[in-house]
């Protein structure tokens, strides 16, 4: 093999395990914007209860829950993070139980079960039962990097919610709620954990306002 054969096989080489290098530090980079997770964690939240805030005595309302409305991007199974531009991604490797729509749900219609207040959540089929109809709105559901991408995130939760009367359809409600709770670290567990603080106290805002909202239907 000639010298100037030689050259270019060794130029070929140093050209790729650079390109290699590169490619291993892009992707470091990236993965280190991510909480650390075993691969194929998965997750859930909803478990904290939030605190009861009973409304005027009475005989209890019924409440007809119309299907809530869910930002798309965390409305499935995958952990949803913003960065401080705006950019978003999920977290690798880690994923909710079930859908995050249908957790929230759930962890709702618990709430309204546990909760002392006159207010109770009722099926489609019982809807000659429903004083009200409550309408929400998931706007916001995520993990937001405020702090840069190694710093532990801040969970935000914020949630539209709409009340109305059934016998006329008049407005008794319409109200934004919103909780922030920033993780302990930047890590999965401390991150769901946040995230479930932040869901406790939106549901629980959310039940209180509308057991407040019954106080001026009739106590049968």
């Amino acid at each position: 093999m000639s010298a100037s054969v030689k050259k270019a096989a060794l130029a070929r080489k140093i050209a790729s395990g650079l390109t290699l290098a590169g490619l291993a530090l892009a992707l470091s980079g990236c993965i280190s914007v991510f909480p650390k997770a075993d691969p194929s964690g998965m997750y859930r939240f909803g478990t904290t209860a939030p605190a009861a805030a009973k409304g005027p005595p009475g005989a209890m309302f019924g409440v007809l829950k119309a299907p809530t409305v869910f930002t798309r991007p965390s409305a499935g199974d995958r952990i949803l993070t913003t960065g401080p531009g705006g950019e978003a991604a999920y977290v690798a490797g880690a994923r909710w139980i079930a859908p995050a729509s249908v957790q929230f749900d759930e962890a709702l219609s618990r709430a309204f079960d546990a909760d002392p207040g006159r207010a109770r959540l009722i099926g489609r089929g019982e809807v000659a039962k429903a004083q009200m109809v409550l309408r929400l709105e998931v706007r916001t559901f995520e993990a937001a990097y405020v702090d840069g991408p190694k710093a532990p995130p801040e969970i935000i939760i914020q949630v539209r919610g709409v009340i109305s009367r059934t016998g006329d359809r008049a407005l008794v409600g319409d109200q934004v709620f919103e909780a922030k709770v920033k993780a302990a670290d930047n890590r999965v567990g401390p991150i769901v954990a946040a995230f479930d603080q932040a869901n406790a106290k939106v549901i629980g805002d959310l039940v209180g306002w509308i057991n407040a909202a019954g106080a001026g239907l009739p106590t049968e």
